[in-house]
């Protein structure tokens, strides 16, 4: 079992031995995730370091974010999850940067300004 974070999403991610298949909120993860091979093959990546994208079903429960935000919170699930599973994975999931938790979060607004830093047009009379 492992925890993922990205922005608001929050994925909780679960390896069962089996055939490689990826279930996401009770559904296929290539329908989930609108058949978008970009997040599909980011989710793979821990599981192509060792070659074990046959060996184990991903079950996952996630919500919050966008889809890319709730691709990288499962790809930091699997990662973690592989860890707990063979702890001789660790060195390899760090230095390849898969257990790295993305800290970028969105930027709250301030007082008197539009947005975060977007300030209203100046009018000089």
């Amino acid at each position: 079992m492992g925890t993922g974070r990205r922005k608001r999403a929050v994925a909780q991610v679960k390896l069962v031995a089996g055939e490689g298949k990826l279930i996401i909120n009770g559904k296929p993860g290539f329908d989930y995730l609108h058949n978008n091979a970009t997040a599909i093959l980011s989710i793979q990546g821990p599981f192509q370091l060792f070659k074990l994208q046959k060996k184990f079903d991903t079950i996952v429960k996630v919500h919050g974010g966008g889809l890319s935000a709730q691709a990288d919170a499962i790809k930091l699930g699997v990662a973690r999850a592989l860890c707990e599973i063979n702890t001789s994975h660790r060195p390899v999931l760090k230095s390849n940067g898969y257990l790295t938790r993305d800290a970028r979060i969105v930027e709250r607004k301030k007082a008197g300004l539009k947005k975060a830093r977007k300030a209203p047009q100046f009018s000089k009379r």
